[in-house]
């Protein structure tokens, strides 16, 4: 077999594999759904990572404020103060 020959067999073997790995479920489509996957946990892990600074702004504020104390302990426990009358209106 000449050169020309072993090129063109040689391109036609990578041609099917590329099909045959494109279309197989541990190929290429299990590495885009793999690369969409890890996008999205990287959204979710950001959010959770911005909850989380949240939290410890709060954590850090009612340690040292007792009006966010009173404030938390307002909405959170429904308590009220001596005397005072809470309305509840609905809508």
């Amino acid at each position: 077999m000449n050169r020309r020959t072993l090129l063109w067999i040689a391109a036609a073997i990578a041609l099917v594999l590329a099909v045959v790995s494109a279309s197989a479920e541990g190929g290429f489509r299990r590495y885009l759904k793999l690369s969409r996957d890890l996008a999205a946990l990287r959204e979710k892990n950001l959010k959770l990572a911005q909850k989380n600074a949240q939290l410890v702004a709060e954590i850090a504020a009612l340690h040292k404020s007792p009006d966010a104390q009173e404030q938390a302990a307002r909405e959170e426990l429904g308590y009220v103060k001596p005397r005072e009358l809470i309305f509840t209106l609905e809508r």
